[in-house]
């Protein structure tokens, strides 16, 4: 029971907010002496030395890069204001052109941090100042801004396919569908909301000149079909099998810098913060990536993972009970630690027990991935309700926010559910 013991304590030193990649690696090493001795951590060199010749990982850095690139070429600011002119006249429209916009911003930023700031700046006080319900105005762009965990290119699915051992050009193709089908979710959500209930979300008054509408559709054009063009360059390049993951994403980062001069946005100054930016990320990730694999060794020598393994198979309903319990341990430990903690730890303990069962490793993954895209929106830590209440107005109270993204978590957890029970359905069998 020592791995399971090494496990909670891990877990409780999160939540008294030591640093994760610290709290990981401090916790092995303890335990893993006390159990085996110095002699456990003698091949650690040898891992983290392939953890470095990892190609696939060399995506992570660069698709951040990229997406960091377009934050700062104010891509959502034109995006946002672009949609809010095209679908402002409807009721609920303002909140239909964020959950695009959130949309958008995923395929081709994947930063859900920087979208929901974004959003929050921009498209909160236009949606308060036309009599928006706070609620909803909250729950919409903390609900569109987590779309990046889940629409390709997702940090998230490159480090399952790692953690996994499947192509992430195959994870990037079966979580399209997903996808789209929760933005589907979203809109049908708003707009039988604002048509139910028309002062939730009322219609912002168009301009009836003709030239001042064509005006308003041509700069929406020109705020949406270069971002469009670069996302399907680089997502149609992997689908298409013209690149891998790792080449497309060195060529979104080509394509985010040509995209800050065409909006006249490019300066070494930008490109200089922008390249720190990445860098500091990038070394959180791999930081907890090490940590993580330290654990995970000392779990493993421990027999922590026979003590899970065992229990698993022993579940009622076999792959059935396996993958119900799995997904409720992964979207409670999702209220209390993030998604890249869950990955690297939960998920390679969970992985050679779906194997055994004869669970398709995709299918698994795209229900993971959906999973913890729920992390980012549950109380009490979730990033997206912190990075909203950060830009909020002060007559949005947490509470609104809370209550805002209810609805959100449950048409995300419904769709786990459907990707569960009719995998079929999203291509994933």
């Amino acid at each position: 029971m020592i791995g399971i013991i090494m496990f909670l304590v891990a877990l409780v030193l999160l939540l008294f907010g030591f640093p994760v990649a610290f709290t990981f690696g401090g916790v092995a090493v303890i335990f893993g002496v006390l159990a085996e001795g110095w002699d456990l951590f003698a091949f650690m060199p040898f891992r983290i030395y392939n953890i470095m010749q990892n190609t696939v990982l060399m995506a992570v850095p660069l698709f951040i890069f990229m997406g960091i690139v377009l934050q700062k070429t104010q891509l959502a600011e034109q995006l946002l204001e672009s949609m809010g002119r095209l679908f402002g006249n409807m009721r609920g429209g303002l909140a239909v052109s964020t959950i695009l916009v959130g949309a958008l911003l995923a395929a081709s930023t994947g930063v859900v941090g920087a979208s929901v700031v974004a959003m929050g700046v921009i498209s909160l006080p236009v949606m308060l100042k036309y009599g928006y319900r706070r609620s909803l105005a909250c729950g919409t762009i903390c609900g569109a801004g987590t779309l990046g965990q889940i629409i390709p290119p997702s940090i998230i699915l490159i480090i399952l396919g790692d953690v996994l051992g499947l192509p992430v050009g195959d994870l990037f193709q079966a979580a399209l569908i997903p996808g789209l089908v929760l933005v589907g979710l979203y809109i049908t959500y708003v707009l039988i909301y604002a048509f139910a209930k028309p002062e939730v979300a009322p219609a912002v008054p168009l301009e009836d000149d003709n030239s001042a509408a064509w005006r308003q559709y041509m700069t929406a054009l020109k705020a949406i079909v270069p971002p469009l063009l670069l996302i399907i360059v680089v997502l149609g390049s992997i689908f298409a099998g013209i690149a891998t993951p790792t080449e497309s994403s060195a060529l979104g980062g080509v394509g985010a810098v040509l995209l800050s001069l065409l909006y006249r946005k490019f300066s070494w100054r930008m490109l200089y913060d922008s390249a720190l930016e990445t860098v500091k990320i990038t070394a959180m990730v791999f930081a907890i990536l090490l940590g993580a694999t330290a654990f995970s060794m000392a779990f493993t020598y421990t027999g922590g993972d026979a003590v899970v393994e065992e229990f698993m198979l022993q579940l009622p309903g076999e792959k059935w009970g396996f993958l119900i319990l799995s997904m409720i341990i992964i979207l409670v430990l999702g209220f209390f630690i993030d998604f890249v903690e869950i990955s690297f730890i939960v998920v390679p303990i969970l992985a050679p027990i779906a194997e055994t069962l004869g669970i398709s490793m995709l299918w698994f993954a795209i229900l993971i991935a959906m999973n913890l895209q729920t992390s980012f929106l549950t109380p009490p830590f979730g990033f997206s309700l912190f990075y909203l209440k950060g830009v909020a107005p002060p007559q949005v109270h947490t509470v609104d926010i809370y209550r805002g993204v209810v609805p959100f978590i449950m048409m995300q957890a419904s769709l786990v559910v459907a990707i569960l029970v009719f995998p079929e359905l999203f291509g994933l069998l």
